[in-house]
């Protein structure tokens, strides 16, 4: 089974306000990159495409679904508390929780994404911790949610990887945010996806095969052999690479264009899937 996964981040945004959004008017959004691309998608067989939308547009991507579905629908995150008969109501003010992903129609979400841990170690800075103790309380927090997630019957596409700093360490970086994100996990409804943070950004050197191949080996190893994609951006630069791989198992894909209008663009996204699904 391969797995594509996309995050589609705030692209919802226009240029005018420093977004990306060339695409559909905001209430048409969620609806449109469905339909531009499900169509399509229902061609591969042996792989699961989801897509991670910003809460707003779920509901507007599930009316656009049509059967046969080809595509999944997930959430950018949850709350670590949720609903319960008996018990909490509603009393989650500005939280998503996992309860309410599953009633705008989401099955998956995604948790511990690179940029969901700098803004929880951000905060963490704040008040005063930093370091190896920062970094091991944003692993439990991102456990709890995990949990919280699973608990709503969602699966769990989870980001792992390490930043340049940690690079030397990156066995023992990655070992503690399996471990703790994990803990209680039910590992049947997770997929890994392994982000080398060094790597991912204007002017740094993208990760090459041998080091993607190694990473993906021992986390594998470590995991009882649960499926890896790549988290570091599949690209139709890096497809035929990626592809090519055999300890990779899929990718996350955010912006299809790197240059000149940047953003997604749902022709670029096929043309992706196309070049690595079709090796």
């Amino acid at each position: 089974m391969k797995y594509i996964f996309l995050n589609l981040k705030r692209f919802d945004i226009s240029p005018a306000r420093g977004g990306v959004n060339r695409l559909y008017p905001m209430d048409r959004w969620g609806a449109g990159i469905v339909r531009a691309t499900q169509d399509a998608l229902r061609g591969y067989a042996g792989a699961r495409f989801v897509m991670f939308f910003p809460e707003a547009h779920l509901l507007g991507a599930r009316a656009a679904l049509e059967a046969p579905v080809a595509v999944e629908l997930g959430c950018q995150g949850v709350c670590a508390g949720d609903t319960a008969p008996g018990g909490n109501f509603g009393a989650f003010t500005g939280a998503r929780t996992g309860n309410a992903a599953r009633e705008l129609g989401c099955s998956w979400a995604l948790i511990g994404h690179c940029e969901e841990r700098v803004r929880k170690l951000s905060l963490l800075s704040l008040a005063g911790v930093t370091g190896a103790a920062a970094a091991q309380a944003v692993n439990r927090a991102l456990g709890q949610e995990v949990r919280a997630a699973q608990a709503a019957g969602l699966s769990v596409l989870y980001c792992v990887g390490e930043r340049m700093e940690e690079r030397p360490s990156w066995r023992e970086v990655l070992s503690d945010q399996l471990a703790q994100g994990l803990d209680g996990a039910d590992m049947g409804r997770v997929v890994l996806g392994y982000e080398p943070v060094w790597s991912i950004g204007p002017g740094r050197t993208p990760a090459d095969a041998r080091c993607i191949r190694e990473t993906a080996r021992w986390v594998k190893s470590r995991m009882g052999g649960l499926p890896v994609v790549y988290g570091g951006g599949l690209k139709l630069e890096n497809a035929g690479m990626l592809a090519g791989i055999g300890e990779i198992d899929g990718g996350l894909i955010a912006l299809t264009r790197f240059s000149g209008e940047i953003g997604f663009y749902p022709d670029e996204f096929l043309q992706i899937v196309e070049a690595y699904l079709g090796h």
